[in-house]
């Protein structure tokens, strides 16, 4: 069975349960929350669809995925307080997502035949630009700014994935081998707090 589907729209559903959750101290109301999360959940999608010329873009071909934001939407705005509860395995599932929407990118980007080097970036955009507009929207500083290890680590997994690629490397494995660093690499850096070095 291809869990590829599936895991787009669970990776849908929770981005957009991080974005309705971001605006929780803001005094939004339901739509407020609403936009926020259906922003963070297709924007880095859209974004790679839009400098790609890929059309329709994936939410607008797809009924599904705008059933899986609204789902995630009313979920935070019913649930919030147990869902701020499990902050922890929101933290793992957003990881989770980012690992698997960064090759999703890559993969995305190389069928339409461009370069490996704009196809990483395209992977990393994919994975990162929808929390980057959701902070920008709540007047936080975006992830991508602070200094945790966020983009790099979809980047590293983006590259990795070119490498077996080309390798000749099974699609399957590549993905699942791929995906795994991502998350590996942000998990440890977020529990060990490690960084990339400051620019002073």
């Amino acid at each position: 069975m291809d869990l590829q589907y599936p895991l787009e729209l669970i990776g849908t559903f929770v981005f957009a349960i991080s974005g309705a959750l971001a605006v929780r101290d803001k005094e939004h109301d339901l739509f407020g929350a609403g936009f926020t999360g259906f922003i963070t959940a297709i924007g880095g999608g859209t974004l790679r669809d839009v400098f790609l010329g890929s059309y329709p873009l994936v939410w607008i071909g797809d009924i599904f995925f705008l059933y899986a934001i609204l789902a995630g939407v009313l979920a935070a705005f019913i649930f919030p307080k147990f869902l701020l509860k499990l902050r922890k395995t929101m933290f793992l599932f957003d990881t989770l997502g980012i690992g698997f929407f960064t090759v999703l990118g890559v993969e995305k980007a190389l069928s339409l035949g461009v370069r490996p080097e704009v196809a990483a970036i395209m992977g990393m955009f994919t994975a990162v630009m929808g929390g980057v507009i959701r902070d920008t929207l709540v007047n936080e500083i975006p992830i991508l700014f602070r200094k945790e290890i966020y983009a790099s680590a979809c980047l590293a997994g983006a590259i990795l994935y070119l490498v077996l690629h080309y390798l000749g490397l099974e699609r399957d494995y590549n993905l699942l081998i791929s995906t795994i660093v991502v998350i590996a690499i942000r998990m440890v850096a977020f529990r060990y707090k490690l960084s990339l070095p400051r620019l002073d």
